[in-house]
């Protein structure tokens, strides 16, 4: 059943009209009709409306409320990726596929071997971002889109005091490090914060691996092979995933 995000709150039996891109969506590209149904995220982003069309003409499509959920599809923990920005279309595949898997915060971020620079196109960037995260939410039934952010350098992150904070680093798994990343994820409880940190294509500099060490990040190796800055994050969170979800 489609999928879509509202900003109003509803209760059973309520009519509402759809928004007018909604509306254009559901009725003329998915030619919805009286008696087609689609869900419907609510405001407080957790519950699920289930939703009829009830009438339809050039200008309003009227839907009534026939059932209300509050279904459990988010990760327990709240996680943030940090990207090193890369080149081509690859933040627009890792802001879609992260969604998918349960981001909750997307920062892109310029690095020193960054080989691309959004400077004065960062804005147009990020909303273009947004609407991909959107409907890759809307697609996975999630009940919140990431929030999506850019920062010119490292040294403009401001996470929370209490957020956990791993970094990947190739040479941790050159040196057999294995542990770490699997650690960490084993101890982590419901309702606590976990940010990642890949670097772009070419990695991270060791100074700018130093720096984040002062604040708080640790190195983490992600098995023996060498994983492109867009798989990465997809590793990252597969695993998170499945020491919090599945393994539990």
């Amino acid at each position: 059943m489609q999928r879509y995000f509202l900003e109003e709150d509803l209760a059973i039996n309520s009519q509402f009209d759809l928004p007018t891109d909604i509306a254009h969506h559901f009725m003329t590209v998915l030619r919805a009709k009286v008696g087609s149904k689609a869900e419907f995220v609510l405001a407080d982003r957790k519950h699920v409306a289930i939703a009829e069309v009830v009438s339809t003409d050039a200008d309003v499509t009227k839907m009534v409320v026939l059932e209300l959920m509050a279904p459990e599809v988010e990760l327990p923990v709240d996680v943030t990726m940090i990207i090193g920005l890369t080149k081509g279309d690859k933040p627009e595949l890792v802001a879609q596929k992260t969604t998918e898997l349960g981001v909750n915060h997307l920062i892109f971020v310029e690095t020193a071997w960054s080989v691309t620079h959004w400077g004065s196109k960062a804005s147009k960037k990020v909303a273009r971002l947004l609407k991909i995260a959107e409907a890759a939410a809307e697609q996975s039934h999630r009940l919140i889109t990431p929030t999506i952010s850019y920062l010119s350098n490292l040294q403009a992150l401001d996470l929370p005091a209490d957020t956990q904070k791993i970094v990947a680093w190739e040479e941790s798994a050159k040196v057999g490090e294995a542990m770490h990343l699997a650690r960490t994820l084993a101890e982590l409880k419901a309702g606590e914060k976990i940010a990642f940190l890949v670097g772009p294509e070419g990695g991270l500099k060791e100074s700018e691996l130093a720096y984040l060490e002062t604040v708080g990040f640790k190195a983490a190796g992600l098995g023996p092979r060498i994983l492109r800055a867009e798989t990465a994050p997809l590793y990252l969170l597969s695993a998170l995933s499945y020491a919090l979800e599945l393994e539990r």
